[in-house]
């Protein structure tokens, strides 16, 4: 593991360090230090003006301090003389409570105070688009049901395999890629680790496929629903609990679905406060339009409405898909690599930890069935909606941080007034001549 970054850089030829971290709303912060500063930088961190991200402080407090975590270190494979390294964020020598990383390191902590590892793997989607974000960027890919279209994956070959071997030569052990539901869509999948290794390599994918996709004239996006008509980008995840011993908690193969009892009360943490994980697992004005979505042009969204559960079903919130794991289906493109992991944990912890019953499963379809499902909640129908159930689960709250809490929601209220001050066109075609 690293740990002296300064002779990390000379045995790679590393002239360049990216000090990064991410804020509230998953944006993504770095400053460029010459690879002669960074013994310094490591010491003492690099210096922020915290208020000009998006974090809730002012132009008077304190300079913001980015100490690197070394064992993230990264060198940019497109870039060698570059290296990303995740930060830290303190201030007068604390760490701040509401950033994502320190967030959900202190969960992390917690597991292991309980003498568990919690490890996940993620999907997530992204679409190749025009540099202008209007239209997909291969204007061959118009199949009615282009998911798994070997010729539209081939067409954009160039992208997607620099950035597989790109993963290969980081040792993520990627496994498989492929195009997605929606015509112009796409998903690459790697293996599945602890959930600050799979946070911090969340965070420099999305960095590396936007900076990939830029080389060749094109343009990412992870946005949820960026057309409409078209399948989302959701960023499903898949959970597992490890003892100290190496063994995986929720493998129980006596028991329905292969999901032991501790695998159960972690699950019903998760079903039990579903609709306010929706405030951060879907976090956006348009993450919304992804879950609440009527058909697409493929057949399916893909997406769940409603808080239910099931084996190995694709239309249900959280499946079951094998022993020993679950899939939360929830979170969308747009969710925060590191709250992500920590919502996840501040769940099914605090499930474990009161032994919450997920309740019955449901084995139907839920796109065509799931009117007839009467005993459990739909999920929010908007972004205001999801951050009242979260102002109504202090014990989530709490679980996340005090200081946290307050502070993405005092954000998102803020951006969701701004985008209810928006006149649309809609309003303009429905309502001038009422």
């Amino acid at each position: 593991m690293t740990t002296d970054l300064a002779t990390w850089a000379a045995e790679r030829g590393v002239k360049y360090f990216m000090i990064s971290y991410t804020d509230l709303f998953g944006g993504q912060r770095a400053k460029l230090v010459p690879t002669p500063a960074i013994a310094d930088m490591q010491a003492d961190g690099a210096g922020f003006a915290g208020f000009a991200t998006w974090l809730d402080l002012t132009p008077a407090h304190p300079d913001l301090f980015a100490m690197p975590d070394p064992a993230s270190a990264t060198q940019l494979p497109w870039k060698p003389e570059v290296a990303w390294v995740a930060a830290d964020l303190y201030m007068e020598g604390a760490p701040v409570a509401q950033a994502p990383r320190n967030v959900l390191k202190r969960l992390v902590a917690e597991a292991a105070e309980m003498g568990l590892s919690v490890k996940t793997g993620i999907e997530p989607e992204f679409f190749l688009i025009s540099p202008d974000g209007s239209e997909i960027s291969d204007g061959m890919d118009t199949a009615e049901k282009p998911c798994y279209d070997q010729q539209a994956l081939m067409r954009r070959y160039d992208v997607i395999a620099e950035i597989c071997g790109y993963m290969l030569d980081l040792g993520w052990k990627p496994y498989q890629n492929d195009h997605e539901d929606a015509n112009g869509q796409f998903e690459m999948n790697w293996e599945y680790d602890d959930v600050l290794v799979t946070a911090d390599r969340h965070s420099f994918f999305k960095f590396m496929v936007k900076s990939v996709a830029e080389k060749h004239g094109l343009r990412a996006t992870f946005m949820p629903k960026p057309f409409k008509g078209l399948t989302g980008n959701g960023c499903h995840a898949h959970i597992s609990v490890w003892d100290k011993d190496g063994r995986n908690a929720f493998a129980d193969k006596e028991m329905p679905f292969g999901l032991s009892a501790e695998g159960r009360t972690f699950l019903g943490g998760i079903m039990k406060h579903a609709s306010a994980l929706a405030a951060v697992t879907n976090p956006t004005v348009n993450s919304y339009k992804r879950i609440n979505a009527p058909r697409t042009v493929s057949g399916a969204t893909w997406a769940p409405n409603t808080v239910t559960w099931t084996g190995n079903n694709r239309t249900h919130m959280v499946r079951v898909p094998g022993p020993g794991r679950f899939e939360l289906r929830l979170p969308d493109g747009a969710v925060n690599p590191y709250l992500l992991q920590a919502i996840i944990l501040a769940a099914g912890l605090g499930g474990m930890r009161s032994k919450a019953d997920p309740g019955r499963h449901h084995d139907i379809d839920m796109y065509r069935e799931g009117h007839t499902v009467t005993d459990a909640p739909k999920l929010p129908l908007n972004l205001l909606d999801a951050l009242r159930a979260y102002e109504e689960d202090p014990e989530l709250q709490a679980a996340l941080g005090t200081e946290f809490s307050a502070a993405y929601l005092k954000l998102k209220h803020a951006e969701w007034n701004t985008y209810t001050a928006q006149f649309t066109a809609w309003e303009h075609d429905t309502t001038l001549d009422i």
